[in-house]
């Protein structure tokens, strides 16, 4: 939280289309050296321990930057509670105090749930193709993974935040779901 008390997260995936919180305000912004990717096991949510599904986590990624939403908190300590319950459930984020850039270009002090790359979850390097298999197919316990995709493409779109990896994603798994 600032000094004034405000709480702001930095939604880059599910927080973007649920934030699961009363909001109070909600901004486009940037996050320097992270990219959004499909590299976190979901073992909860969006898939199980024997079949684990795939979900967005902020990877560290010196060169680039994630687009996505500064949310400021209606009820910080009560939203605070919510997303560590939300989000720290496995331990395989880890809850860090970041700078975002609004696109006014304002700095906002943020939190944001970045992937612990040491956890057993994570899971550098997979190919497009086989994380389209996971989506496809996974169950967890906020339903199917393939959902989670398409909520949250539709959502960037939405927004006018590009990201070709989500769109290659969200028609490959299409795909795959009609075959199937």
């Amino acid at each position: 939280m600032t000094q004034d008390g405000d709480l702001w997260v930095f939604g880059y995936g599910s927080l973007v289309w649920n934030p699961g919180i009363e909001v109070a305000e909600m901004r486009l912004a940037s996050l320097s050296g992270f990219r959004r990717r499909f590299c976190m096991l979901s073992i909860h949510h969006r898939g199980s321990e024997e079949d684990p599904g795939l979900v967005l986590a902020l990877e560290p990624f010196p060169a680039g930057s994630c687009t996505g939403l500064a949310i400021r908190a209606a009820d910080p300590e009560a939203a605070l509670e919510e997303l560590r319950a939300r989000e720290l459930i496995s331990s395989a984020y880890v809850e860090e105090q970041v700078t975002l850039t609004a696109d006014d270009g304002a700095e906002i002090p943020a939190l944001a749930y970045v992937i612990d790359t040491g956890h057993v979850q994570y899971v550098p390097d997979m190919s497009l193709e086989a994380q389209a298999r996971i989506i496809a197919a996974a169950i967890g316990g906020r339903g199917p993974n393939h959902e989670y995709l398409t909520r949250t493409a539709a959502k960037l779109t939405e927004l006018n935040i590009a990201d070709a990896d989500m769109d290659w994603l969200v028609a490959r798994v299409q795909q795959i779901r009609a075959e199937a």
